[in-house]
C-alpha cells in the first residue's frame, strides 16, 4: 500500500480554506437576479435563491440584517443584493451572506406568466367551474407516487372515507417532463370511457416548493388540456399561496392536497354522527308513535260494545224515530188539510161567474158613459166649427168681394195692386163676388 507524501487535510480545514479565499478574493458585491425559494423559518433570518436565465446562488439575510430591509423579498422578484461571497463549513454551502437588499423590478419569469395568463383569461380557458360529485364513484390521483401530496390525500381520505375508490396515476411533478407527461395522463384518462363526468373526478396535485419546483403548472398547454378535460378537474399544487395555470384552469382549486381531500368526500364521522342522531330520533318518533296508538286503541277498545248491545239500541232508536215519523206525517197531513180548507173557501170566494158579472156590470155603466161623454164631445165640437166658420167668414176676401169689390191678376197670376203695375192694352182677369171678367187696360189714371 503506497504511503501518503503529505499529511492529509480535514474536511473542516478544506471547507475553512476555501471560506477565506471566497471572501478575501471576491469580497463584498453587488449581485442582481431573479428571487426564488424564499423561506423564511422561525429564527428570523431569510434564505432564498438568486438565479438569472443561466445559474443560481443561494443566499442569505441574517435576522439583525432583515429588519433593516423594507423589499418584501417575493419569489419572482428581481432585486440587487449587497453581500460577500462565503461557504457556510458544516455543510459545505457555497452562499451569499446579503447585508442589504434593493427592488429591481419585476422578474422576468411573472412577466412572462402574467401575459400568459391575462391572454388564457381573455380566451376563456378559466371559465370552467363545474360540481364535482361528492363523493366521487372513481377518484384519480395525477401526482409523484413518493411525494408528500399522495400520502396527505391519502391520509385524509381514509380517515374521512375509507371508501373511497382511488387509482394513483404517478406522472413526475417538476422538471422538463412533468408537464407533456401530465397533458399525456389526461388524454389517456379522457379516453376511458367507463369514466363518468358525472361520477369520476381527476385531482391534480403536488406538495408546495419553489417558483421554479412549480413550474410544471404554469405550462400553457396543461393549461389547456385542463381546460378542454372531458372529466372535471380539482387542482391542489402547492401551499395555499401558491397559484399557477392549472389552478386557474381546472373546475376547482384546493389549497393544499390535504383540503383537497377534504372537498371531495364528506367525513364519515360527522355522517356517523348525524346517523346516530337520525336513529336517536326514529326511536324517539317511533316510541311517540306507539304510545299515541296505544292510547287510541284503549279508547277505541273502551267504546267497543257486544254486538247484542248494539242491536238493541239501534232498535230502541228505530222504534223512536218510527214514533216521531208517525207524529209528523198526522201534523203534516192536518195542516195540508187546514191549508186546502182555507184555498177552498178563497176560491169559492173568488169564482169565475161572479167575475164575469161583476165585468159585465162595469161594462155597461162604461157604455153608458162612453155614448153619454161622445154626445156632449160632438155638441161642443159642432159649437167650436160654427163659431171658427164665423171668424173666418169675417175675414175671408170672398166676403170682401160680395161687398162689390173685385181683384185683378195678370196672366201669370200676380196681384195688380197699384196703377202701376199694369200697362194700357194689357189683358187682367177681374175676380168678383161671384165670377170671374176678363178685362182689358185702356189706359192709366192719376
Amino acid at each position: 500500500m503506497p504511503q501518503p507524501t503529505a499529511s492529509a487535510l480535514s474536511v473542516s480545514e478544506v471547507n475553512r480554506r476555501a471560506r477565506l479565499l471566497l471572501e478575501q478574493g471576491i469580497g463584498e458585491v453587488w449581485v442582481e437576479g431573479e428571487l426564488s425559494g424564499v423561506s423564511r423559518p422561525a429564527s428570523g433570518h431569510v434564505y432564498f435563491t438568486l438565479k438569472d436565465s443561466s445559474a443560481q446562488l443561494r443566499g442569505a439575510l441574517f435576522r439583525n440584517r432583515a429588519r433593516f430591509v423594507a423589499a418584501p423579498m417575493r419569489d419572482g422578484d428581481r432585486v440587487r443584493v449587497r453581500g460577500r461571497v462565503s461557504l457556510f463549513e458544516p455543510r459545505g454551502d457555497y452562499q451569499l451572506i446579503a447585508e442589504a437588499v434593493q427592488p429591481a423590478g419585476e422578474g422576468e419569469l411573472l412577466l412572462a406568466l402574467e401575459r400568459l395568463k391575462q391572454r388564457l383569461a381573455a380566451e376563456g380557458v378559466f371559465a370552467n367551474a363545474r360540481p364535482l360529485p361528492c363523493p366521487p364513484r372513481h377518484l384519480l390521483v395525477l401526482t409523484s407516487p413518493t411525494g408528500a401530496a399522495i400520502r396527505d390525500v391519502l391520509a385524509v381520505l381514509a380517515a374521512r372515507w375509507p371508501l373511497a375508490h382511488v387509482t394513483l396515476i404517478a406522472v413526475p411533478v417538476q422538471g422538463r417532463e412533468a408537464a407533456p407527461t401530465l397533458i399525456a395522463a389526461l388524454g389517456l384518462l379522457n379516453r376511458q370511457q367507463a369514466l363518468d363526468p358525472a361520477r369520476d373526478v381527476i385531482l391534480i396535485t403536488r406538495g408546495g416548493g419553489s417558483l421554479e419546483d412549480l413550474w410544471a403548472f404554469n405550462d400553457e398547454h396543461l393549461a389547456r388540456a385542463i381546460f378542454h378535460s372531458r372529466l372535471p378537474v380539482m387542482s391542489a399544487v402547492g401551499h395555499e399561496v401558491d397559484l399557477t395555470l392549472s389552478d386557474l384552469a381546472a373546475d376547482v382549486r384546493a389549497p393544499t392536497p390535504s383540503a383537497a381531500a377534504e372537498m371531495l368526500v364528506p367525513d364519515g364521522r360527522d355522517l356517523r354522527q348525524r346517523l346516530a342522531g337520525l336513529e336517536r330520533q326514529l326511536w324517539r318518533c317511533t316510541q311517540a308513535r306507539l304510545e299515541r296508538e296505544g292510547q287510541r286503541l284503549d279508547h277505541l277498545r273502551a267504546r267497543l260494545r257486544h254486538p247484542g248491545e248494539v242491536v238493541a239500541r239501534q232498535r230502541q232508536t228505530l222504534g223512536e224515530l218510527e214514533a216521531r215519523l208517525r207524529r209528523a206525517m198526522h201534523m203534516r197531513l192536518a195542516a195540508d188539510r187546514r191549508q186546502l180548507d182555507h184555498l177552498q173557501r178563497r176560491m169559492g170566494a173568488c169564482h169565475p161567474r161572479r167575475g164575469v158579472e161583476r165585468a159585465g156590470e162595469r161594462l155597461a155603466r162604461a157604455r153608458a158613459r162612453l155614448a153619454l161623454a161622445m154626445q156632449r164631445d160632438l155638441t161642443r165640437r159642432g159649437e167650436r166649427l160654427a163659431g171658427l166658420a164665423r171668424q173666418l167668414q169675417a175675414v175671408s176676401p170672398l166676403a170682401v168681394l160680395g161687398r162689390g169689390y173685385a181683384i185683378l191678376q195678370d196672366d201669370s197670376g200676380r196681384v195688380i195692386r197699384r196703377a202701376t203695375d199694369a200697362q194700357p192694352g194689357q189683358a187682367l182677369t177681374a175676380r168678383l163676388g161671384e165670377g170671374r171678367l176678363k178685362v182689358e187696360v185702356k189706359r192709366r189714371l192719376k
